[in-house]
């Protein structure tokens, strides 16, 4: 499968990483493929690329040619403008693992958007003619393609979608990363509760002092 990964920051990063260790051919989309690279250090993109070769790096528009999936890993404030700029053929699925964050009201943050509407329900809307999936934001990066990193994977991740077949398609890659317990919300709209746990996410991180957790449904 080819798979294009909106953004570079830790989660583009994770996924891309993840995603390309089940044998994908995957590209990661920046809006500056030449200033991106440039980035060096211990946190650099350019350290990052360099260390994984095989892994492409692309404008948004070059990466979506051809993707079979594309996931939007950019922040909630970029995510439409970024997939705008990708220019994403219809009908492909677009997995969305962002969260509607408004930072300029400090640490922590609140959201953009809650309660009777979702960030995924907004690009569905922006998009119409894409297939949006909303899943694996309820977790820190390295958990979403690691999840045997944690109590075994033995942890709840949610998947919510209009397009059943679209939500196969995520699921299929869920299970093949270790994710023991995907639970299906049904529409997109079930997007407005798994958006709305990055707040108490927020405050679980401030209280333990670690990204090292996850949530469980125990039925």
């Amino acid at each position: 499968m080819r798979i294009a990964i909106l953004g570079t920051g830790m989660v583009g990063r994770a996924l891309a990483a993840g995603l390309h260790g089940l044998g994908n051919e995957v590209v990661i989309g920046t809006r500056d493929p030449a200033t991106t690279l440039l980035r060096e250090g211990a946190d650099g993109f350019g350290t990052w690329a360099a260390a994984h070769p095989d892994v492409g790096v692309a404008t948004f528009a070059d990466a979506a040619v051809g993707a079979d999936l594309v996931v939007n890993a950019l922040n909630g404030e970029a995510s439409a403008s970024g997939i705008g700029a990708a220019g994403i053929a219809p009908g492909t699925v677009l997995l969305d693992v962002s969260n509607p964050l408004d930072a300029a009201s400090g640490f922590p943050p609140n959201l953009f958007v809650t309660n009777t509407d979702s960030l995924a329900e907004q690009l569905q809307r922006s998009f119409p003619e894409l297939r949006v999936v909303k899943s694996l934001h309820t977790m820190t990066a390295h958990l979403m393609t690691g999840p045997q990193q944690l109590a075994g994977g033995a942890f709840s991740t949610f998947v919510c979608g209009d397009d059943p077949t679209a939500k196969q398609l995520v699921t299929g890659l869920l299970t093949q990363l270790g994710h023991q317990d995907v639970i299906d919300l049904g529409d997109l709209a079930g997007a407005r509760g798994t958006e709305a746990t990055v707040l108490i996410w927020l405050r679980l991180y401030q209280v333990l002092g670690t990204a090292d957790f996850a949530f469980k449904v125990v039925r």
